[in-house]
């Protein structure tokens, strides 16, 4: 059992029967009033994010949640597709609002780590980082600065992110998943 208390980011919870994981937390206290702990949670089955109040007292039970490696096949009109790894006739498919922000990450037949809850894949996590090529950046011109600039990089899966001026077009580089930033060259 959890308390309030050990509300912290990424822990999952059962609230009014589905999976919740915790991205944000702040304990509050006003005066003579119980202290109160404000969240920020996200539904693990169908991908919306609320802000939610938990008092002393409130309880709730872990989410068992179990893990399986799965992989990615294809997108088309805002559907995903996905196969588990041994058996490709097994496909089933998110819709883009379930997936969020990790969908611009996402290459086809790269394998993530799929969630079960209750014997059913309900969403899935990708590596912290991943190796993605450069399909379009422009040339780097480096002027009169301090520090290193950046600049906008189109990725093979379609994000765009600020990478330093020296990379270009068809190199493949390191991004953190979870920030949306450049780390290196892979």
């Amino acid at each position: 059992m959890l308390t309030h208390t050990d509300l912290k980011p990424g822990v999952q919870f059962i609230y009014e029967g589905q999976p919740w994981e915790v991205l944000d937390a702040n304990s509050m206290k006003m005066a003579q009033r119980r202290p109160v702990i404000r969240t920020k949670i996200r539904n693990l089955v169908d991908g919306r994010v609320q802000e939610q109040s938990f008092q002393q007292g409130d309880v709730f039970n872990e989410a068992d949640l179990e893990k399986k490696d799965i992989k990615f096949l294809y997108q088309t009109k805002g559907q995903y597709f996905f196969c588990e790894i041994n058996d490709p006739s097994k496909r089933f498919s998110f819709t883009e609002d379930q997936i969020g922000a990790q969908a611009k990450y996402l290459k086809p037949n790269e394998a993530v780590l799929g969630i079960l809850f209750e014997g059913k894949i309900i969403t899935f996590k990708l590596p912290i980082k991943v190796q993605l090529k450069v399909k379009e950046s422009a040339p780097g011109v480096k002027g009169d600065r301090a520090q290193g600039g950046t600049k906008e990089a189109i990725l093979e899966s379609g994000a765009v992110i600020q990478v330093p001026l020296f990379i270009e077009e068809g190199e493949i580089i390191e991004v953190n998943t979870e920030t949306g930033t450049y780390v290196k060259r892979a």
